[in-house]
């Protein structure tokens, strides 16, 4: 029965190893659950919250996973809207992992709430005049958008697919998927931007606050384009897990090498948008405030100076040069090192800009105020990994998720005839006489 769902073509693990990486990754998830439920029947009480920090752990997790997600919006956009055609067989997975990202930061804002029955309050009692108002619109919305683009991939599922009405439904989503990406990229912009401007208005908190373009913090746009920049970065990275994990290639080198090449040169221009910004937050806004830039930078092994080195430089310039180099690129293992480090980059990003915006003495009274979150915090935190893991386990083995993994793993010999015995099952007419398998 296993067999019979699994794409034709591919090959995949017996059913017993399956079922224990699932059992391994469920018993994470299981702990995760746990500890949500003793913050939803007990309260945030199970957390470490304050009166300095009135978010902290979830708030950072659901902005990073949001950032990471980036690459849905973006990628989709590069193949819908701009026309970057060889990006549809990575397009698949890049709406998958999207679709996790936003699914968990939407599960995180559940948990943070507290009271997630009453959740429907940001829509029915909306506060017009707040930026998050915005962002919970959005994001809802473009989770929705998500959930589209995602469904006609199970409906490509071997057996759904044998069902007329299935098959049929499944091809007329893909030939209207142009208008969702390009709704996607909408929703993105804002929502990804209003979640930086929320940071760039907060004037009570200097280290936050930025001056203002038009009506926007300089924050709102470099959110936006850090998460373009550093999105696919991310799916590249899961990709290549993907793809050490399976043992298999999956995606050919010159769609990696394309989506990189974009990633690289966004990464490039974001990152002389985000050093100027630095530059001209620490020598005008921040004096014109009162403050210094050593006063945002303590001692403590937490918040000294390496963060500003390891956010712009490290994991900013250094990834950013190696992608729009062609030679660096073309190396698998440093192309890997570069997704990696932007991928913390872009994490130390959202960091610092919700955990040591708090952390920052703004009184002279006041002293650096450290957070450590309770185990329940962290548990929650890891609990959209985990589920994150099993809806890719899960969709890799009965999902034609990567269009070219027939084409780049041949199989065996026992498992071509097999293969060859399921062709009599489908309609479709093979190849023309006298073209060679290439050829066809």
């Amino acid at each position: 029965m296993d067999s019979a769902l699994i794409p034709k073509g591919v090959k995949r693990c017996p059913i017993w190893q399956f079922a224990l990486g699932l059992g391994v990754v469920g018993a994470v998830l299981l702990w995760g659950v746990y500890a949500m439920i003793l913050c939803w029947f007990k309260g945030l009480n199970q957390t470490n919250m304050n009166d300095y920090y009135g978010f902290a752990l979830w708030i950072w997790a659901d902005l990073a996973v949001i950032a990471l997600g980036g690459g849905a919006f973006f990628t989709g956009l590069l193949k819908y809207v701009i026309g970057k055609d060889e990006l549809k067989n990575i397009i698949n997975y890049a709406v998958l992992i999207g679709f996790i990202c936003y699914s968990s930061a939407l599960l995180i804002l559940a948990i943070d709430v507290g009271q997630p029955l009453r959740s429907w309050f940001i829509f029915w009692h909306a506060n017009v005049h707040s930026m998050l108002t915005e962002v919970a619109f959005c994001l809802s919305c473009y989770f929705c958008v998500l959930t589209i683009e995602y469904i006609p991939l199970i409906l490509e599922n071997r057996q759904l697919d044998k069902v007329p009405f299935v098959h049929n439904l499944s091809h007329t989503m893909h030939e209207y998927m142009a208008v969702f990406a390009a709704t996607g990229a909408f929703l993105s912009f804002f929502h990804q931007g209003s979640l930086g401007g929320v940071a760039g208005v907060l004037f009570g908190r200097p280290f936050a606050y930025r001056e203002h373009l038009f009506i926007w913090p300089w924050t709102f746009f470099l959110f936006t384009w850090s998460a373009a920049a550093y999105g696919p970065c991310f799916t590249l990275l899961v990709t290549r897990i993907t793809e050490k994990i399976t043992r298999k290639q999956l995606v050919k080198d010159t769609t990696i090498q394309l989506l990189a090449k974009i990633a690289g040169w966004m990464m490039f221009t974001y990152i002389i948008a985000k050093i100027i910004d630095t530059v001209y937050w620490a020598t005008t806004t921040a004096p014109s405030l009162g403050f210094t830039l050593k006063d945002f930078y303590s001692n403590n092994p937490v918040y000294g100076y390496w963060i500003l080195f390891a956010e712009i430089v490290l994991c900013g310039v250094v990834p950013a040069l190696m992608l729009i180099t062609p030679k660096i690129r073309s190396n698998r293992l440093l192309l890997t090192l570069a997704t990696i480090l932007a991928v913390i980059g872009v994490s130390l990003n959202r960091w610092v800009m919700v955990l040591q915006v708090m952390a920052v003495p703004v009184m002279s009274f006041d002293i650096w105020a450290m957070y450590y979150p309770s185990w329940q915090e962290v548990a929650t935190t890891i609990l959209p990994v985990a589920y994150g893991i099993i809806l890719i386990m899960i969709s890799y083995r009965y999902l034609p998720i990567f269009p070219q993994e027939a084409e780049l793993n041949p199989l065996e010999p026992e498992a071509d005839m097999a293969a060859a015995a399921d062709t009599e099952e489908t309609t479709e007419e093979g190849p023309e006489p006298g073209l060679t398998p290439a050829e066809a």
